[in-house]
């Protein structure tokens, strides 16, 4: 008589008609309301010991999200790993890049109290003085890219040449990164960021470094040759130290936007397949050396003030700091620009640091980036430390300089 010792039992059933389609019940029969307590024999007591609710109502019930459900970055890659989206030496990649934009992070908020602002007195390749900050945020990037033990080959803006990691801690990825881009307006707490690539494993291409970690010549084109061109990238994000830590990152499946929650210190989800707007009306030009540009560049940004028929012109937004326009732009829409002119034959921002990486980012969003003339991620590298020019953004308003610049 397990039925009468057991307070309730279900009860599954179908009330409605056959001449329409409804879901099926769930029903909750009473026992103790049921039997009677002098013999074992059931009597109805009406509907009073049966209770009873639509599935689907339940299921809704039990699948309301928690207000406190929260994605991490870290459960988020495991999950593109068990998809097979990523592998797992991929996900330790990309876990230690995460780890260094938090550490930077920190040095870019305590940069005033730590004495961290100012010119470290160096200069670096791109014959730029090097902040104290660049120095250190190098030092936090490549530190933890070496220990990850799953890179083979990193490459910074702010190292002469590419380094090999050392054997005993050598994975197979190519990293490639800015690790602090904006750097020169940190005095002033604007908008900085971290830009990084990777690239997949090539087994034809492994340098013999010996001793020297430094690669020579011969290694440094194998690693353009690795690296050629964007459309190779295996990931790409950027990480935007401003009010909120925003780590944005691509798999070649969809942008995804991650805020890092100081009261867990995680990054958490918050944005799914973040996709650019198809046409904006903002533009992010330097208009400072607008008389070093040619005469076809002018004519495209007069025509973007002209208010014509509808009497709005673009509104000019420039902060100065890749990270920071770039991600207006791909939240709003519209176009970010840094042309060649008169002072910078091919440019100023990096091909392999710089413009790949967006680029390869604001195409997954549906955007698009080009140097005025071709598709950046189908630019083949011929140095490590490539300039070009760059148009980058909503898709219609790329087209429409490319057909000034013609």
């Amino acid at each position: 008589m397990a039925a009468a010792t057991a307070s309730s039992q279900l009860i599954i059933s179908k009330p409605c008609s056959p001449s329409r389609l409804c879901p099926f019940q769930l029903c909750v029969f009473d026992t103790k309301s049921v039997l009677s307590s002098s013999n074992s024999r059931r009597r109805h007591v009406g509907g009073s010991g049966v209770r009873c609710m639509a599935v689907g109502e339940a299921t809704t019930e039990t699948k309301k999200r928690s207000g406190y459900e929260l994605q991490t970055l870290t459960n988020w890659l495991l999950k593109q790993e068990q998809a097979g989206v990523i592998d797992a030496e991929l996900t330790i990649v990309l876990s230690s890049i995460s780890m260094a934009c938090k550490q930077i992070a920190s040095l870019v908020q305590r940069a005033n109290i730590s004495n961290l602002t100012g010119v470290q007195g160096a200069v670096n390749v791109q014959g730029e003085d090097q902040k104290k900050l660049d120095v250190v945020s190098n030092e936090v990037f490549s530190n933890c890219l070496r220990s990850s033990g799953r890179t083979g080959i990193i490459a910074s803006e702010e190292e002469d040449v590419p380094v090999a990691v050392e054997e005993s801690y050598s994975g197979n990825y190519i990293v490639v990164f800015d690790p602090l881009d904006g750097s020169s307006n940190i005095d002033a707490a604007v908008s900085t960021g971290s830009i990084f690539g990777i690239y997949s494993p090539n087994d034809e291409c492994l340098a013999d470094i010996g001793d020297d970690p430094t690669l020579g010549t011969t290694e440094q084109r194998c690693v353009v040759n690795v690296c050629q061109p964007g459309s190779n990238l295996l990931a790409a994000g950027y990480c935007m130290y401003s009010s909120s830590i925003i780590f944005v990152l691509t798999l070649g499946k969809g942008v995804f936007v991650f805020t890092l929650d100081p009261m867990y210190g995680e990054f958490v989800l918050t944005q799914e397949n973040l996709q650019i707007p198809r046409a904006g009306k903002i533009y992010a030009f330097n208009e400072g050396n607008y008389q070093l540009w040619d005469d076809n560049l002018k004519k495209y940004i007069d025509d973007l003030k002209d208010p014509g028929p509808s009497g709005k012109p673009y509104s000019a937004r420039y902060i100065g700091s890749l990270v920071g326009d770039f991600h207006r732009t791909l939240l709003y829409g519209g176009i970010y620009g840094y042309p060649r002119d008169k002072k910078n034959k091919n440019g100023k921002l990096r091909l392999l640091y710089e413009c790949a990486p967006m680029s390869f980012i604001v195409e997954q969003a549906g955007g698009k980036g080009s140097d005025g003339h071709q598709r950046i991620l189908d630019i083949q590298p011929v140095e490590i430390h490539q300039r070009v020019p760059l148009y980058i953004g909503s898709v219609e308003e790329v087209e429409k300089v490319e057909k000034y610049l013609v």
